[in-house]
């Protein structure tokens, strides 16, 4: 996957070609995101079984004999799971490990922890996710969702082989939010027990403040501590209300969550533009690798 870079990385992989004939690449029309771009791998892929990882190397190619292995012994969904992690971010090292916690305790469906989108799915669960037209997608909690056969395989993940990652902050922050919000309701649950805290809080620092302070005091003490409590508990819930809405809005608008440009198939046709039917004996890569 080509995910509308600006340096020379087109031609490498159209480079590539010329030594491996399984290899197809999909050029996006601009940068779409990781789940853009996952997401346009795996409506492009053909082939019983479809492998993704990440393009730095922090996913080891060495693992995915195993991976086929697995699925070979008739498992469905072959989930590669860190079991540990190499990371030079060292803020990053350490928000990791408290977003799988947060995950954990706040969905609603059992997703299998310390993985991300490196692992094998066959056809038929490749085919049930494509059918999902959501937008605000978390690829871990959707392939458990789908619920087929799963099988687990363990690896320790390394740090980038080379340069920086593109994902910024802010991106890594909403990705987080769409795997809470997709799979839990607990969010909006949380607001009818802050909102009971809130008032229980300010009515017991009213109750003090008439005990210890002059009733005047008491009184202004009292409605401070109301609004402040109060309004702060309304104030978060407007937010994670928001958070809802705003994904609701997403989906309603039915825009793609990538537009691809071209495919590059391993022929001399060249590039062929959107996704051309074909005969079984005809499929390309059995694997595609999301780069």
């Amino acid at each position: 996957m080509n995910d509308g870079s600006k340096d020379s990385s087109l031609v490498l992989l159209q480079d590539l070609q010329e030594f491996d004939s399984h290899v197809v690449v999909v050029d996006l029309s601009r940068n779409w995101g990781h789940m853009g771009a996952i997401s346009a791998g795996l409506q492009t892929a053909r082939g019983d079984a479809v492998v993704l990882m990440d393009g730095d190397f922090q996913d080891p190619p060495d693992v995915l004999p195993e991976l086929v292995e697995r699925w070979r012994g008739g498992s469905q969904v072959v989930v590669a799971v860190r079991r540990s992690r190499q990371e030079s971010r060292k803020f990053l090292a350490a928000l990791f490990p408290l977003f799988y916690k947060v995950l954990g305790a706040l969905s609603d469906f059992p997703i299998p922890l310390n993985a991300g989108i490196f692992g094998l799915m066959d056809r038929q669960t490749v085919d049930s996710i494509n059918a999902m037209r959501e937008k605000n997608r978390y690829l871990p909690g959707l392939r458990a969702w789908v619920g087929y056969s799963n099988a687990v395989v363990y690896y320790d993940r390394q740090d980038r082989a080379a340069g920086e990652g593109k994902l910024s902050f802010i991106s890594r922050i909403k990705y987080a939010m769409d795997a809470i919000t997709s799979f839990s309701y607990k969010p909006l649950r949380l607001s009818f027990v802050l909102a009971a805290g809130s008032c229980g809080i300010a009515a017991l620092a009213a109750l003090i403040s008439l005990i210890v302070s002059t009733p005047l005091t008491a009184v202004a003490w009292g409605l401070a501590c109301a609004m402040f409590l109060v309004g702060g508990a309304l104030l978060l819930c407007m937010g994670v209300l928001g958070e809802y809405i705003g994904r609701v809005y997403d989906e309603v608008r039915q825009r793609p969550l990538s537009i691809i440009n071209k495919v590059y198939y391993p022929s001399t046709a060249g590039a062929l533009e959107n996704q051309p039917e074909y005969e079984e004996e005809e499929k390309p890569a059995r694997i595609l690798r999301i780069a």
